[in-house]
Formats: structure tokens, C-alpha cells, sequence
């Protein structure tokens, strides 16, 4: 019991900072609560930096201390801490701010929980904790779009949990066990498998925003504090596509599952960049974008157990994800949300402009910023795995997005009326914070990755 705990360390840390902030917020001490998130969350940052290379499991394979966790947390508690001071923006002298520090604390502890799930009922617990803390931060607002939205987001959360839930119990009763590793047993009964399958795919797609369970995601997004729209597209989403991953590379390949997440791939890719196409609102728009690169993701968990390129692939594009996003909710969230916010934006404010176009440009995947680097490595992986001609949809994707964000870059450098008003401090130093990531990741990786790949 003392080795297991002792694994989860950084789990136990971020449990506790999530209680320090709440204990802050209950004193009435917001800005107590905001250190007390953003220390924490360094800490349980450093405890997991000792623990790179493990590989072990705790609670007899309940859960996983192992790649994909450990990054999991490299990843989200520093996409955390810039949430947090994104939030600090948003949320600063209203009712409860310290609140809503804590509950992004609690709502990343569920995403590591996913992240880590060597059993059905992490996968449960997990969903619940990332649900529930979301649910509160949409609605903070406490204005008619926040509360229909949070509305939207708590009745396909109930629908989907309750239907994954349903179906892991027919897993279950096919395996004999709760735990991940024994899902191979279920292929004795085919039926159970295939439910098992496709129930866990629903609970976890719609956390991770994959068509067609993504219709709460443009609301939810919109609806919201920005800084919570930015949260939501990263922590959550990327806690549940690693979770994901820990449930397929137990699967057999002969269960199904690479038909299901290659149709899931190219549906989410192709309907997310087609409908952000069609918007006017910054936000929706990186709404869909999000749910397009879901399907990345996707490309990379359909070629676990296939390719070796295939988790390192997951891993790099989910932190250049993590920065590049939350980089360009940044900067939405200091010019404006609509596209006419944007006119004249590279001319009135060129190093704003430039910080734009740059994480826009990695959202695409041109060299040599991180989301090239990420999709080359997805697309050498599903390459690897003999499903050629997914990158080559993928490929189409890319140029498409290309459509799509030039829809904000192409306004940007026409004639504008004003500048934006002189950027927020916390905001200034998310930007260029991401930006920072979004370069240093690209070169870095292309140095010791790409080239010696080719």
C-alpha cells in the first residue's frame, strides 16, 4: 500500500491543492487561492518529473503509472496553471472567484484519473470528477447563454455517462474482471464486446468532443467564460483521448475497434473544419477546430499496438495542442470574439499579430512550429500501421483548415479602424507562454525526432 502510494504522489498533490483552494475560497481569500492552485500544481509538475521511465501499475492494475499518464500530467498541470491565469481575467472580483480556481484543480485531477485508468471504474470516476467541476464552470456566469449552455453540456454528460456505464457492465460480465488489461476475455462473447466497445467510445468521445457527440462543444464554448472555454478544450479532451488510448491497447485488433475510430477520425476532421467554415465567432470557431483535431488524436490511438511511433506520436501532438490553443484563446480572449474584432490586428499590434498567425499556422501543421512536428509523427504512425489512406485524409484536412483559420489571419492585415486596448498582463504572459511552447516544441522535436527519421 505505501509503494502504490507513493506512485500517485502527484495525483495526491493536486487532490490536495484542489481542497487548499476550496479552504481559501471558504476564508474568502481569493487571490490565497489562486497561489495556492498555481504552487501546487508546479509541485505535482516537479514530483512527476521524477518519475519519467516508470512503468508499474497500483491497486493490483487498477491504475496505470506508466508513458501515457506520466505525460499526461507534463502536459495538463501546466496547461492548468495558464488556464488558471486565463481565469484570473475572467473571473476576477466577482462572487466565488476562488471557486472556480479550485474546481479547474478538481476537473484536472479527474482528467489524470482518465489518463491513468487501468479499470472500468477509473474510467467511471474519472468522467464524474471532469464532468461535474466542468458542469459549475460554464454556468459560473450565471447569465441565460452560460446557463443554457452548462444545461446542454449536464444533459449529454448524464446521457452518455449513463450510457458508458451500461455498457461497461456488459464488459464486465463478458470479462469476469473490471479490470483493462482483461478485456481480451470479452471476445468469448462477441456481443458484450462490441457494446462494451461502443458504450466506452460514447462516454469518452463525448468528453473528448469527437463527432457525433460533440454537439454541446460550440455552445459550451461560446456560452462561457472564455478562459473556460479555453480549459475545456484541452485538459478534458486530451485526460479522456489518453484514456482512450489505455482502453484500446488492451482491445484485440479482431474486436472492431480500428474500423470504429478510423470512421470516428474522418467524421470528426472533416465536419469540424467544414463547420468552422461557417462561422462568424471566434470562439465557435475554435470550437470546431477542436473537435477537427480530435481526430488527429484519433489517428495516432488507431495505431497503438501497430506502430511504435504511435504513443510518442499521441503525446508530442497533445502538448503542442495544449499550447498552441490555448495560445490562440489567449489572444481572443484580448482582441474579441467575432471575426470583425479582428480587423487591422497585424497592423495595429504586429507582435500580437505575428503570435496569432503563429499558433494558427501550427493548428494547421506548417513547419517548423509543434503541430507539424505532431502530425508528421501521427501521420508516419498510421502510416506504419498500414492505414495509408487515413493520412491521406488527414492531409486534405490540413489544407481545409488552412480555409479556416485564414478566415482570421486574412482580416487581421486589412485596413482596421482601431487597436485592441493594451493587452492584460496575465493574458500577455499566457500568449507568450504558449508561443514560447508552440516554437520551442516544433525545433526541438524536429531536431531530435523528425530528422533523424528521415
Amino acid at each position: 500500500m505505501g509503494h502504490d502510494l507513493a506512485l500517485l504522489i502527484p495525483e495526491i498533490a493536486v487532490l490536495l491543492t484542489a481542497v487548499g483552494a476550496l479552504i481559501a475560497e471558504m476564508l474568502r481569500w481569493p487571490r490565497v487561492a489562486l497561489a495556492v492552485a498555481i504552487v501546487g500544481l508546479f509541485i505535482a509538475t516537479g514530483l512527476t518529473l521524477s518519475m519519467l521511465g516508470t512503468d508499474a501499475a497500483v491497486f493490483g492494475g487498477s491504475f496505470r503509472i506508466d508513458t501515457l499518464s506520466i505525460w499526461a500530467k507534463l502536459i495538463l498541470l501546466p496547461a492548468t496553471v495558464l488556464s488558471l491565469l486565463l481565469a484570473r481575467v475572467d473571473v476576477r472580483g466577482t462572487v466565488r472567484e476562488g471557486t472556480v480556481y479550485s474546481l479547474l484543480c478538481f476537473a484536472t485531477f479527474g482528467a489524470l484519473v482518465l489518463a491513468g485508468s487501468g479499470d472500468m471504474m477509473f474510467l467511471v470516476l474519472g468522467v464524474l470528477l471532469t464532468s461535474l467541476a466542468s458542469f459549475a464552470l460554464v454556468a459560473y456566469p450565471d447569465d441565460d447563454p452560460a446557463t443554457e449552455a452548462a444545461m446542454k453540456y449536464f444533459v449529454f454528460g448524464s446521457v452518455t455517462g449513463a450510457v458508458m456505464v451500461f455498457g461497461l457492465s456488459y464488459w464486465f460480465g463478458a470479462a469476469g474482471s473490471t479490470l483493462l488489461s482483461d478485456l481480451a476475455r470479452a471476445d468469448a462473447m462477441p456481443l458484450a464486446a462490441i457494446l462494451g466497445l461502443v458504450t466506452a467510445i460514447v462516454g469518452l468521445g463525448y468528453k473528448a468532443s469527437l463527432v457525433p457527440f460533440h454537439f454541446w462543444v460550440p455552445d459550451a464554448y461560446q456560452g462561457g467564460p472564455l478562459s473556460i472555454a479555453a480549459y475545456l478544450s484541452v485538459v478534458p479532451k486530451v485526460g479522456a483521448l489518453f484514456a482512450l488510448t489505455q482502453v484500446l491497447r488492451d482491445l484485440p485488433m479482431e474486436s472492431g475497434w480500428p474500423a470504429a475510430i478510423a470512421g470516428l477520425a474522418v467524421l470528426s476532421m472533416t465536419y469540424g473544419y467544414l463547420a468552422a467554415l461557417a462561422q462568424d465567432n471566434v470562439v465557435r470557431l475554435l470550437a470546431y477546430s477542436s473537435i477537427a483535431q480530435s481526430g488527429y488524436f484519433l489517428l495516432g490511438i488507431l495505431a497503438v499496438g501497430s506502430s511504435a511511433l504511435a504513443l510518442p506520436s499521441i503525446i508530442l501532438f497533445a502538448a503542442a495542442y495544449a499550447a498552441m490553443n490555448l495560445g490562440a484563446f489567449a489572444i481572443v480572449a484580448m482582441v474579441g470574439r467575432t471575426l470583425t474584432d479582428f480587423n487591422g490586428l497585424g497592423r495595429n499590434r504586429p507582435l500580437m499579430g505575428i503570435a496569432m498567425v503563429l499558433f494558427l499556422l501550427s493548428l494547421v501543421g506548417i513547419p517548423p512550429l509543434a503541430g507539424f512536428v505532431g502530425k508528421f509523427l501521427i501521420f508516419a504512425a498510421v502510416i506504419d500501421a498500414q492505414f495509408t489512406w487515413l493520412a491521406v485524409v488527414g492531409i486534405v484536412n490540413s489544407v481545409l483548415s488552412l480555409a479556416v483559420y485564414l478566415r482570421i489571419i486574412v482580416p487581421m492585415y486589412r485596413q482596421g479602424e482601431a487597436a485592441p486596448n493594451a493587452p492584460e498582463y496575465w493574458l500577455s504572459m499566457v500568449a507568450i507562454t504558449a508561443l514560447s511552447g508552440t516554437v520551442i516544441i516544433g525545433l526541438a522535436a524536429q531536431f531530435f525526432l523528425v530528422i533523424p527519421m528521415t
